[in-house]
């Protein structure tokens, strides 16, 4: 463990993994305690994250004696937006992820019943792209048919790309993905492969013993740190078994305000028509001049997130269950076109939507399964050749996927996380008025800049 080590350090060095790098005015002994030692349970390394240009709040340019510093503000409004233009300057075409959305949504929302479900197929797909990269052979090309990828190689840019594009802390919006890798004391890696995960995968790298309490916990933490604490519920069942030889860890997190935000003195306590009966929720309102989108079985609206993408409400016709609309091709269309859609209709929306905290926490390795990747959860027929030179038998034993989504009256705030557990087996014009009312079950997506589904939701419930 200790040559893997110095590998990863190395690794650190020439890819910018600099968790254990120290300031250029700080003493290397109080920078880097976990790389010069070698404890049970450390963090091995961690991607360097590039800083954004701040968006220019105009109150903190203003002095105690009214005077505005417009100079400054000027300067630091120039540099956020040649940020901001360098960032969105070559974004993900949806087409290039049509498959992925169209057939991971259905499966992981599929039998959903009464309840509410919400997921992440952005955060799932970051973190099969990382399995992809210690698999191979058909193993590894049943990831990549899954995620519509034609080599490892393009699958890796397009995973750069998407970290990239959705990675945003700007005081405005807080859009960050986090990758992380978590290894066996004493077992044997692949030198090489590691060093990938942290160069193209921008994964920290975590070394102790798998099922002590130490690293569970070391776990856990990490996950609630990147997640916003938003899923410390779901995180505290998460555990390590001591037959993991490596566990493959992604984040997300989101919060972002609404463009034009609802004013608190308008919600009022109005009912929800939920599968199990009539309930009472707060209701935001708002009279704004939007576009109304249709499809087969359903009407919808995009509600702006400032300086990101849309909330997308998506309201089932009379007679039209809402979870169906998470099966329908044309629902599913929508979220992918970015508002790019034919049959639409600009009125004055007045809409009611009820503010809603919903979250799931599901085992996802019969979805897997669902969408054609199976030799990896069979020791016999999987090939990990590029994450071990061991001669064990390795198998896919845990797949897990928590999300939650909460909105209020000025915007929203997201996280999900996946993990996936190794073991060895052995070892314009005149506007119509529009009521919008989701006062029955209505499915909702959060989308990026980029216009790519980050979070995709049914509401059964709205509390």
């Amino acid at each position: 463990m200790k040559k893997l080590l110095a590998i990863l350090l190395a690794a650190a060095c020439a890819f910018s993994l600099a968790a254990c790098a120290a300031a250029p005015d700080t003493p290397a002994a109080e920078e880097q305690p976990d790389c010069i030692s070698d404890p049970t349970t450390q963090q091995l390394a961690a991607p360097v994250e590039a800083a954004m240009a701040q968006y220019p709040n105009e109150t903190k340019y203003t002095a105690s004696n009214g005077n505005f510093d417009s100079e400054k503000y000027d300067e630091d409004w120039d540099a956020w937006w040649e940020s901001y233009q360098e960032k969105t300057a070559d974004m993900t075409d949806p087409a290039a992820m049509t498959h992925w959305f169209t057939t991971s949504i259905p499966a992981l929302m599929q039998d959903a019943g009464k309840e509410n479900r919400v997921c992440s197929p952005l955060n799932i797909y970051m973190a099969l792209s990382m399995l992809a990269a210690v698999t191979d052979g058909q193993t590894r090309q049943q990831i990549l048919d899954a995620l519509g990828a034609e080599s490892l190689e393009l699958l890796q840019k397009q995973a750069a790309q998407l970290w990239a594009e959705n990675s945003w802390d700007d005081g405005l919006v807080t859009s960050t993905l986090a990758n992380s890798i978590w290894l066996r004391d004493e077992y044997s890696y692949n030198e090489e492969t590691l060093q990938k995960l942290g160069e193209e995968f921008y994964a920290s790298a975590f070394s102790g013993e798998m099922g002590t309490d130490a690293y569970n916990n070391m776990l856990r933490d990490w996950i609630n740190e990147h997640t916003g604490n938003l899923l410390t519920e779901q995180a505290s069942g998460l555990e390590l078994a001591p037959a993991t030889v490596l566990a493959l860890m992604s984040t997300i997190y989101y919060r972002a305000s609404w463009s034009d935000k609802f004013s608190g003195s308008a919600t009022t306590q109005d009912v929800f028509h939920a599968p199990d009966g009539d309930v009472t929720a707060d209701f935001l309102h708002s009279s704004d001049s939007n576009t109304v989108y249709y499809g087969d079985g359903f009407s919808a609206i995009g509600l702006s997130l400032e300086n990101s993408g849309r909330m997308w409400l998506l309201k089932p016709d009379e007679g039209v269950d809402a979870a169906e609309l998470l099966q329908n091709k044309d629902a599913l269309g929508l979220l992918l076109a970015n508002g790019n859609w034919s049959q639409t209709q600009r009125a004055r929306v007045n809409l009611s939507l009820p503010k809603f905290d919903v979250s799931s926490d599901l085992d996802i390795l019969d979805t897997l399964a669902q969408l054609g990747i199976t030799d990896v959860m069979d020791g016999t027929k999987s090939d990990f050749t590029p994450l071990t030179t061991a001669s064990d038998s390795l198998e896919l034993t845990q797949a897990k996927h928590a999300a939650r989504v909460k909105i209020d009256e000025d915007g929203c705030e997201a996280a999900a996380y996946t993990i996936l557990g190794v073991e060895a087996t052995a070892m314009m014009g005149p506007e119509d008025e529009i009521d919008f009312t989701l006062d029955k079950p209505f499915v909702f997506a959060i989308t990026g800049i980029d216009g790519l589904p980050l979070f995709v939701g049914l509401v059964n419930q709205p509390g």
